[in-house]
């Protein structure tokens, strides 16, 4: 078992063998095949190389902040409450991840929500999170996998289903999808975006900097001076005698947060190299899937991938998400809840994705208002997340992007009234509609939503 969830969970295999059914679906010969499913496989690999530094130097800044500021509440983190939960939870978990994943292609097959997910760890923890959530409804060893991956399945198609209007008006074409578990939050960024632009929204990418700024039109050089300038505030507050004792060990607090701003920009183009690697080579070869096994379907990938249409956005989102997580543990204190303290991984992730989202419908507003807004978003839903969670709920951690909020509560919520039989109903009337759907509206109806005609907020 813990074989199985260590392929399903690996990105990098999971989309390599995609690929290279696809590429052996068109029937393209073994010198094309190998370099494809080889590029896409190691494209990840740069991808999850780059996510790694990213995460390994935002932890010490998230630890330096609560020494800062004093400040101490559940930090919401998806790797930590997994790992808590695959004690008790771990065969359900990759049963439902299996099932789950064969739902996703079912689902694709015979609806017109033709989205096959492939972001595999964020399909890991939605799967243990469910698998928690059925436990704690009542349901017994099959009915838990058998509802468990019904509902991930249902989520892996719709949560990409969400958001494709906005990335067909970023990206400009219909040719892939997002797989990433915070799409209500990146929805509602977009939204948001349309609602604050302006007559004449400017997009993030063309602030125009003075000539002796002109240096800073280089993203990977404006990300570094920007993170070396928060990096040196908050390890100024921290003191030297924290960093130096607890986090860098020894090494000079300013050298430390010096290197750790800079690993971050670092990491960040990195993924940016791996996504044009992957992108170049996922697309043709999804097409052989496409036509095989479901006809017109396209490839939800991680979030990443929508990092290079706006640079500038990224940090722009990551800042506002983050100022919007810390206003909201404020108003949290302020009403005696259990404080979210801002996770400043989820906030970068999901922030950078709301800030792109936002810049695309609305320009610099949009990025600052959108990823604010999300930073609440993903501050309030864990508050109401926890009690459904039973005795995980009580961790010092919890699931952090948007979607396991609004599916855990929307399932602790059916499960709390009446139990296993809600949840099973629901899942049976989901599907349905799903279904039906296909028959009713037509595609312009459906890829209209949310889009204008041509504006000047459109990433290019």
């Amino acid at each position: 078992m813990k074989t199985l969830i260590d392929i399903l969970s690996q990105p990098a295999i999971l989309v390599a063998l995609i690929a290279l059914i696809g590429l052996i679906a068109q029937r393209k010969n073994l010198s094309d095949t190998l370099k494809g499913t080889t590029k896409t496989f190691v494209g990840f690999l740069v991808i999850t190389a780059g996510a790694g530094i990213l995460s390994s130097s935002l932890t010490p800044f998230g630890e330096m902040f609560q020494e800062a500021f004093h400040v101490s509440g559940v930090v919401p983190n998806n790797e930590a409450i997994v790992a808590l939960a695959l004690e008790e939870y771990g065969s359900s978990t990759a049963l439902i991840m299996f099932f789950g994943m064969i739902v996703n292609i079912l689902i694709a097959r015979f609806t017109k929500f033709k989205y096959i997910f492939l972001t595999g760890h964020h399909t890991l923890y939605l799967a243990c999170m469910l698998a928690v959530i059925m436990a704690v409804a009542g349901f017994s060893t099959v009915p838990l996998i058998i509802a468990g991956s019904v509902a991930l399945g249902i989520i892996m198609t719709l949560s990409p289903a969400i958001l494709q209007p906005f990335m067909r008006k970023l990206t400009g074409h219909d040719n892939v999808a997002l797989g990433h578990f915070s799409a209500v939050g990146y929805a509602i960024s977009g939204l948001v975006g349309k609602a604050v632009k302006g007559k004449k929204s400017t997009s993030t990418e063309e602030i125009n900097f003075p000539k002796g700024l002109g240096f800073l039109r280089d993203s990977t050089v404006s990300i570094a001076l920007t993170m070396v300038v928060m990096y040196l505030i908050v390890a100024i507050f921290a003191g030297p005698t924290f960093i130096e004792s607890e986090l860098s060990g020894g090494t000079n607090f300013l050298v430390f947060s010096l290197i750790q701003a800079g690993s971050f920009a670092a990491g960040v183009f990195i993924i940016l190299s791996g996504v044009r690697l992957v992108l170049a080579e996922i697309v043709p070869a999804f097409k052989g899937i496409s036509t095989k096994l479901v006809p017109n379907a396209k490839p939800a990938l991680d979030v990443p991938i929508i990092y290079t249409y706006a640079p500038n956005a990224v940090l722009i989102g990551f800042f506002s998400s983050f100022l919007g997580g810390i206003v909201s543990m404020f108003l949290l204190a302020m009403t005696g809840s259990t404080i979210i303290l801002p996770g400043v991984v989820p906030h970068f992730f999901t922030g950078a994705a709301a800030g792109v989202f936002g810049n695309a419908t609305g320009g610099i507003r949009g990025a600052v208002a959108g990823s604010f807004v999300n930073g609440i978003i993903i501050s309030f839903l864990p508050v109401f997340l926890m009690p459904v969670l039973g005795d995980l709920g009580f961790a010092n951690a919890t699931f952090s992007d948007a979607d396991f909020g609004v599916a855990g509560i929307f399932f602790g919520a059916l499960a709390h009234y009446a139990g296993p039989i809600a949840i099973s109903v629901s899942l049976v009337v989901i599907l349905v509609l799903m279904y039906v759907a296909k028959f009713f509206g037509n595609k312009q109806a459906e890829t209209g939503l949310f889009e204008n005609k041509k504006t000047g907020t459109e990433s290019k």
